[in-house]
């Protein structure tokens, strides 16, 4: 049962830094940490209730991180190609040069499809931005929701 709490506190550790490298499932980790050090202390670290509120908030916080980027580059002005840019980005980005990739690749695919497309310099920088705002705010949630869960499996781990 040792084991299942050391494995739970590299996940924890891991779901941490995946908030921050996109390649790695952050809360989703984190989450799963809840489960195992459940798991070796026999169902009683935690209340089903409870676990089954942080499943939820770690799959509605990984869901906002991916359409959170492509909202705000709305929000900030990007035509449908910007949106579409920003998309492509991302994949070429995470795909050929993780971590950071990502976020770069977001940036300019939305410069360069709005570029392509409307030839607005300020347009197309301003749906950079609001792609990069998204990413930016996406992390930060993933590093609440991470943070909220790395607590309560300390506090369980430690509790008397």
């Amino acid at each position: 049962m040792i084991l299942l709490v050391i494995l739970g506190f590299i996940l924890i550790c891991a779901g941490i830094i995946g908030c921050v490298l996109p390649v790695v499932p952050g809360p989703p980790l984190a989450y799963l940490a809840l489960i195992l050090l459940s798991i070796a202390r026999k169902w009683e670290a935690f209340s089903p209730a409870f676990l089954i509120a942080m499943g939820c908030v770690a799959a509605v916080v990984t869901a906002i991180d991916y359409v959170l980027p492509l909202f705000t580059a709305k929000k900030y002005g990007a035509s449908k190609y910007g949106v579409w840019g920003a998309v492509v980005g991302m994949l070429i980005g995470a795909i050929f040069f993780p971590p950071f990739g990502l976020l770069i690749g977001a940036f300019l695919g939305a410069v360069g499809f709005e570029l392509l497309f409307n030839e607005e310099t300020k347009q197309s920088m301003k749906a950079g931005l609001g792609v990069l705002i998204g990413i930016v705010l996406g992390i930060f949630i993933k590093l609440g929701a991470s943070g909220v869960m790395a607590y309560f499996f300390i506090k369980a781990v430690f509790a008397p």
